[in-house]
Parts: C-alpha cells; sequence; structure tokens
C-alpha cells in the first residue's frame, strides 16, 4: 500500500470530485463486466446529489481516499449512522486506484466507525459485483433479503393497468409525522432512522415527496419516498403486499412520462408478478447485508440508492 494515501472526511468542496468519481467507477466496471456503461449517461453532473444530499444528511460523514502527491481523490465511502444501525452507502474507486486495498481500507474504517459506536452495519450491495460480495462477506458481512431492481415506463398519462386496492387511502405525509413513522418502520423492520424523514418532510425544493398508506380505519399502513429528482422510488415500507402495491401505484403515478427505478424483495412473488403485469421489468439485482442479521422482520421494505440509510 502507497505512503500517499490519507484518508480524510470530505466537504461539500469536494463534491464535483466525488460526482466524476462515482460516475467514473459505475461506468468503467458496467462497460468492463456487462457491457452496460451507457446506462449510467456520458456526464457527472446527475451523480452531484450524491454528494449534496449526504453533507446535509451526514455532515462530515464519508471517509475519503485522496493520493497528497498527486491530488487525486482515489475512492469515497458514505457511511450513515442511525439510532439503530451504522448504513454503509456508495463505496467507490477510480479505476487507477484498482488493486491498491482502498476498498478494504474504506470499509475497516467504516466498520470501526460502527463498532465505537456499538452498533451493527448494514449495507445493500449489487449482487452482479462478485468482488464487492466477496468483499463484503470477508469483512463480515451477512447475505439476507435479495431484490430485484425494477423499472417501469410510466406512460404520460398514467398507469393502463386495473388499480390495486387502497389507492384512495394514499395521501402525501404531513410535515410533523417523521416521528411516528420512523416508529412504525422501527416496528416492523428493527432500524429506526427519523433524522430521513425529517430531511424528507423538511424539503422545499420539490425533490422529495413522502406518500403514506393508510387502512380503513385511519392507521398508517406504510410510507413510501419519491426520489423526483433521482427518478427513484424508495425507501419505504409497508405492513403487506396490498398496502405496497397502493404505494406503488401511486409513486408510479407521480412520476408520469419517466422510467423510475425500485427495488421489491424476490421472495415477494405475488408482488412481483402484479408489478409485471404493469410493465415493469429487472434491470438488477441486490442483496441486503448485515453485520448482526437474523432479526424477523415484519411486512415489506423498500430500500434505494439515494439517501442509502437502511
Amino acid at each position: 500500500m502507497s505512503d500517499s494515501i490519507t484518508f480524510v472526511s470530505l466537504t461539500l468542496n469536494h463534491e464535483e470530485a466525488v460526482a466524476r468519481l462515482i460516475h467514473q467507477a459505475l461506468v468503467q466496471w458496467y462497460q468492463s463486466r456487462l457491457g452496460q456503461g451507457a446506462r449510467f449517461g456520458e456526464s457527472h453532473e446527475p451523480f452531484l446529489q450524491f454528494p449534496r444530499v449526504y453533507e446535509d444528511l451526514d455532515p462530515g460523514e464519508a471517509i475519503a481516499a485522496w493520493d497528497h502527491v498527486t491530488k487525486t481523490l482515489l475512492g469515497v465511502c458514505f457511511t450513515h449512522e442511525r439510532e439503530t444501525h451504522l448504513s454503509i452507502g456508495i463505496v467507490a474507486t477510480a479505476p487507477e486506484a484498482s488493486g491498491r486495498g482502498i476498498a478494504r481500507r474504506m470499509m475497516e474504517a467504516a466498520l470501526e466507525k460502527a463498532r465505537a459506536a456499538g452498533k451493527p452495519a448494514r449495507l445493500v450491495s449489487s449482487l452482479l459485483n462478485i468482488d464487492s460480495f466477496s468483499l463484503y462477506t470477508r469483512l463480515g458481512f451477512v447475505p439476507g433479503l435479495i431484490f430485484q431492481d425494477l423499472m417501469m415506463k410510466v406512460p404520460e398519462d398514467g398507469l393502463k393497468a386495473t388499480p390495486p386496492p387502497g389507492i384512495e387511502r394514499v395521501r402525501l405525509a404531513h410535515t410533523d409525522e417523521a416521528a411516528a413513522l420512523a416508529d412504525l418502520e422501527h416496528k416492523l423492520q428493527h432500524i429506526r432512522r427519523e433524522k430521513d424523514y425529517r430531511y424528507f418532510l423538511a424539503d422545499e425544493s420539490g425533490a422529495w415527496q413522502v406518500l403514506v398508506a393508510e387502512n380503513a380505519e385511519g392507521e398508517r399502513q406504510g410510507c413510501l419516498v419519491i426520489g423526483l429528482s433521482f427518478g427513484m422510488l424508495g425507501p419505504g415500507f409497508a405492513v403487506d403486499a396490498t398496502a405496497a402495491l397502493a404505494l406503488l401505484w401511486q409513486g408510479l403515478d407521480t412520476m408520469r412520462g419517466r422510467s423510475p427505478v425500485f427495488l421489491v424483495p424476490c421472495r415477494e412473488a405475488a408482488l412481483v408478478k402484479r408489478l409485471y403485469s404493469w410493465g415493469a421489468r429487472n434491470v438488477e439485482l441486490h442483496v441486503a447485508q448485515s453485520t448482526a442479521p437474523g432479526t424477523e422482520t415484519i411486512g415489506i421494505c423498500f430500500p434505494t440508492f439515494l439517501p442509502e440509510s437502511a
């Protein structure tokens, strides 16, 4: 390992370099392994959202690997400490830094954060990337739920399929609901991240919406965050497939004329089949991993790539 590498915290002054690194790493890996580099576009500018959102949510938490001789960014690892866990998000290294152990060293630093906080570490990673899968499992992560990454082209005039029951009981979240949503997610999924819901609900830019599903008695049955600027549905959760379908239907309806991506557990076969009938198609697979697996969850969860705090 070269002594020229220094590990430091990121600031917003680094956002341009971070966005370029993330974009370059994704394009290089997906093109060299799968011939799919073009799916990430030619510009790094959409990826500026990652450092900006994460610096808003978790200032100073990200780990960066800098070559202090060449003054270049060689790697970045985003971490998100929450009430119940520490989540590890994007781990990206520059193609020219391959083989230097940078990803491992950043991950080891993230795991040390989790140990110091007395919390388990969690992440959701691509099942197509065997290199990262191997690294994480060598470091003690245990695979759990597998998710299908689904993409759906939503017609300009809305979905054509028969609407699922319960869509009339899906509403926009109130600005004072963050604690209640965090409590319900904790009850069902055993994780708590109130600051994320406060962030979404305080947004005035139009980048985020939060949908809430209720039952006939007016009790919350789940929620789904809509990332309008990045074209994704999630994060979210639901007590059952009925609530999940209602949330997804209304979430997709907000994306008319676009092709949003969302993650659904593979084991929810009936839910997945219904989404296929709406026009959803598979684009990738992801797997949830944790250093403290084993707690049985209730209902359905929808992880996402921004923010990666599940």
